[in-house]
């Protein structure tokens, strides 16, 4: 970590772009151990808000309601909107409260996602799909074909998923090993996009690939060992790169024209050695960054951004919070826990 502090800065029209389209943002940071929320305090100023949840991970939305599930260390929690729909509490339109959690163990949780059978995660350790259980620690739902047994092994780093059609429908994983920790010598070309139903590997050749999300009938994915954002042509199989942003990117999601990205500097450790990105970097004469990028769809250009300087360098997930202008949430660390209620 740089330091102790934390710097958020945007880019000229970003504050405008959310107040245009009355939505806010909520991303994830493992390495801080945060789950932040950005709105609008008004048409002018920025509203970030933080709560400290130990290695915070996924982010899934159930577009149905306004219920989040997110991930942590060694849990899954089920937040809860606090207020009704007139309501507000100290200028914020919604408060989330942690109302359910589900004790998981550590087992890496990494996406999370709502289907029509409840919440889904991507239990990255033992290399499966899994649900939360009401007596144990997961209820394990789907492996990829090429993983043999369910083990504590972390084989080929299963960590993305995304639903389609309300069903789950697509994992990333970093190599189609077997083997503990395989995966970590196919970091620069391994990765595959698995389809869950058919157990077809659908795209391959990837670096390090997160967060596939299905979006107007196109399966876009983070090939985030090159810094590169795009979709997959169903049909041949290639990935078809819409935009380069500086950093290594985690974390997906849209609304309207637009996807919003998650980029965070590459850590100093084997794990991200010899990446094709370093070089793209150094190519285009770029430091990688910790920021959120808004990407227009039609045109793959970089249109907003908010740049993330300090104790923060790493993100992992980013959820977009539509008809929301000002969130925040409850946590466990002072005494508001006690004291935010709600009645049915």
């Amino acid at each position: 970590m740089s330091n102790n502090k934390l710097e958020f800065n945007t880019s000229r029209q970003f504050c405008s772009w959310l107040n245009e389209h009355k939505l806010s943002l909520s991303f994830s940071t493992y390495q801080a151990g945060k789950l932040f929320f950005v709105g609008m305090k008004d048409q002018v100023n920025l509203s970030v808000f933080e709560r400290t949840f130990a290695r915070c991970m996924g982010i899934g939305r159930d577009q149905q309601s306004d219920t989040l599930w997110v991930a942590n260390l060694f849990q899954l929690w089920r937040f809860e909107n606090a207020l009704k729909a007139d309501q507000n509490y100290q200028g914020y339109d919604r408060v989330y409260v942690p109302q359910v959690g589900y004790t998981t163990g550590d087992v890496d949780a990494h996406d999370v996602a709502v289907d029509d059978e409840g919440v889904v995660f991507v239990n990255t350790l033992f290399s499966c799909l899994a649900r939360p259980s009401q007596t144990h620690s997961f209820e394990p739902i789907w492996q990829p074909p090429h993983i043999s047994k369910l083990a504590a092994e972390d084989r080929c780093h299963l960590n993305g998923l995304a639903v389609k059609d309300g069903k789950a429908a697509y994992v990333t994983c970093v190599s189609e090993t077997d083997v503990n920790e395989g995966w970590r010598e196919h970091r620069q070309s391994g990765g595959v996009v698995i389809d869950v139903q058919s157990n077809e590997v659908v795209a391959g050749g990837f670096s390090m690939p997160h967060s596939p999300r299905w979006y107007r009938d196109k399966l876009w994915v983070l090939n985030s060992g090159e810094g590169e954002f795009g979709y997959i042509d169903m049909k041949t199989g290639q990935f078809e790169p819409v935009a380069f942003c500086p950093g290594y990117l985690r974390g997906l999601s849209f609304y309207g024209d637009f996807a919003v990205v998650g980029l965070s500097k590459p850590r100093e450790n084997k794990t991200f050695e010899g990446l094709a990105l370093q070089q793209k970097l150094e190519g285009k004469k770029v430091q990688p960054r910790c920021a959120l990028q808004v990407i227009n769809l039609n045109t793959g250009d970089v249109v907003h951004e908010l740049r993330i300087e300090g104790i923060v360098e790493e993100l992992y997930d980013v959820c977009v919070l539509p008809q929301i202008k000002q969130p925040m949430a409850i946590g466990f660390a002072n005494e508001e826990i006690r004291r935010v209620l709600s009645l049915p």
